[in-house]
């Protein structure tokens, strides 16, 4: 009996160590920087995480819009939020209270809080994810806004809200499909890595 436990603990151990090896990427630079490990208690979806990251979203995506049409254009970036967030997180996790709100039995009975702990990593980067979107991925403003300011400013012609809108938003969301389409070959392997993006989690780290 003993042999067998023994074997099967060498099974259980070899079954980790091989998905460890699965996780852990091929490049140096990742290893380095990346656990190949995730904590699931952490929680994500909190309050703290919804308020700071939507204001972060609207105030970039205002402030970005409204400097680009400037000489010089003053272009703020997502990095500036990934600084700034962190206190203010960890503010809201001393500020606000901790009680528990249950919701009615015919919404599911979950559980909620205002403030589940410490403010975690993954909250904050989710809000900066959030700030990445309102700093348009990197181009300080969407593209197509220009589209519709030259539609407006130098043809004279109108262009509704709703088909200003779609078009803003299908442009912005292409490269996400373009993403989701090619996750396979560009995403998903351990060899397609972006090495300004291990900057960002040292940060997070």
């Amino acid at each position: 009996m003993g042999e067998i436990a023994a074997d099967e603990r060498g099974l259980a151990g070899g079954k980790g160590s091989e998905l460890e090896e699965e996780e852990t990427s091929p490049i140096e630079e990742v290893r380095l920087t990346v656990p190949p490990g995730d904590d699931p208690t952490l929680p994500v979806w909190t309050f703290r995480m919804w308020s700071i990251g939507l204001l972060s979203c609207a105030l970039m995506s205002f402030l970005n819009q409204f400097f680009s049409y400037r000489t010089e254009p003053l272009i703020v970036t997502q990095i500036t939020v990934q600084v700034a967030s962190l206190p203010m997180g960890h503010f809201l996790a001393r500020v606000l209270p901790r009680r528990r709100f249950r919701a009615p039995a015919l919404l599911g009975g979950w559980e909620w809080s205002l403030n589940p702990g410490p403010f975690n990593m993954k909250e904050h980067v989710l809000i900066s994810i959030f700030a990445n979107a309102g700093y348009a991925f990197g181009n300080g403003n969407a593209y197509a806004v220009m589209i519709v300011d030259i539609i407006r400013a130098f043809y004279g012609r109108s262009i509704s809200f709703i088909a200003a809108w779609l078009l803003i938003t299908t442009t912005q969301v292409l490269g996400y499909g373009w993403a989701g389409l090619m996750r396979k070959y560009v995403v998903e392997p351990a060899h397609m890595w972006w090495p300004s993006t291990l900057v960002q989690v040292s940060l997070f780290r």
